[in-house]
């Protein structure tokens, strides 16, 4: 028996980008669950603001750009993100009748019959005549391996892993990684830690002045360029690097953001250099990123040898029914929205070129 359904077009994510794509869908006539669906595996509504830390507060998020048609307005800055954009989102997909389909995880989409993608899911399969894939990072922290990792004893986590710096009262920290992430959690967990140490790959780059138009595009379009390589992106603020605000410039001052190079060996009670010298850890938190979540397109064999999917705009350059939201230069709230407007432009044009199969 046959149950695969079929719509014109599955978006899969339902955070900035994903919801940004299915507000130009129905803008532009398309019904939800009729001609496309969302698919999102999280819980609840909030994309990956659901899972940040506690005392990350929506005071201390930069650069949170409203969703398109509906503005976030009168939000308490005190109050967590994860609880201010989670209910945001949430009353987003009410106002637009969105019908974002939860929890639903995708396995896999791989090529169909008669042109069409197959979507295989943990509620079933969907057939499509395009994608929109805005699945993010979140779901794939980047562990880096060092020798010696495995014997540590003490505490390892990721900053995907973060719930505060309560948690880290009394203990020995190492933190690696010199974003944005990194320097906001160890400066809130310095206070509490016996004693901190910060790591780095490269030499942080603090910016001065205020983050203009000017400076956003040139950023955008470095990391624009990486992937219409096929290399995989990098982040905007990797090209930016760090604004140099009052808590930066405090951190500097108290000695927590003094940098250290990256270790070279971990050992069972700490890390060490090979120049001699070690510091002792109880924790090593990884600061180290994410990577974007685009295991299920695999088996279409869009990755490039360089390790990326080749991206001009949103589309896949190996298959122009992909469209990528959120991945690369639209990885921030505000590209994220034009990005979704952009990928429904163009599979509105492919399905008029394209007559449905009978």
């Amino acid at each position: 028996m046959n149950n695969t359904r079929e719509v014109e077009v599955v978006v899969v994510g339902a955070g900035q980008a994903g919801l940004s794509g299915a507000y130009h869908l129905r803008r532009t006539g398309f019904e939800p669950e009729r001609d496309f669906v969302v698919l999102d595996h999280s819980p609840g509504p909030g994309g990956a603001w659901q899972f940040r830390w506690p005392s990350l507060t929506y005071g201390k998020v930069h650069g949170m750009h409203a969703l398109p048609g509906m503005e976030l307005t009168d939000a308490d800055p005190a109050r967590s993100s994860s609880e201010v954009i989670a209910e945001y989102f949430a009353a987003y997909e009410r106002a637009f009748d969105l019908r974002v389909r939860r929890p639903v995880d995708v396995r896999a989409v791989r090529e169909g019959e008669d042109g069409r993608l197959l979507v295989e899911t943990s509620d079933g399969t969907w057939s499509t005549r395009a994608l929109i894939n805005a699945t993010g990072t979140w779901d794939r922290p980047f562990w880096p391996r060092y020798p010696g990792q495995e014997t540590f004893r003490g505490r390892q986590l990721h900053t995907a892993q973060y719930a505060g710096p309560e948690e880290f009262a009394g203990k020995r920290v190492v933190v690696v990684g010199g974003g944005a992430s990194g320097t906001q959690q160890l400066l809130e967990l310095a206070p509490y830690a016996a004693e901190t140490t910060w790591v780095t790959r490269r030499e942080p780059v603090f910016r001065e002045g205020p983050f203009s138009e000017d400076v956003g595009r040139a950023a955008v379009a470095l990391v624009e360029e990486r992937v219409r390589q096929g290399l995989p992106p990098r982040s905007v603020v990797s090209v930016t690097g760090l604004p140099l605000n009052d808590a930066i410039r405090q951190g500097i001052e108290d000695g927590v953001l003094d940098r250290r190079p990256m270790f070279d060996r971990i050992t069972p009670d700490g890390v060490e250099w090979n120049d001699g010298q070690r510091v002792d850890a109880d924790v090593i938190l990884w600061a180290t990123g994410f990577r974007a979540a685009i295991d299920h397109l695999a088996p279409l064999r869009l990755r490039e040898p360089g390790g990326g999917i080749r991206v001009e705009g949103t589309r896949a350059i190996a298959d122009p029914r992909i469209h990528l939201v959120g991945y690369g230069p639209s990885a921030s709230t505000i590209g994220a929205n034009r990005a979704g407007r952009a990928a429904v432009r163009d599979i509105r044009r492919l399905l008029a070129d394209q007559p449905v199969a009978a």
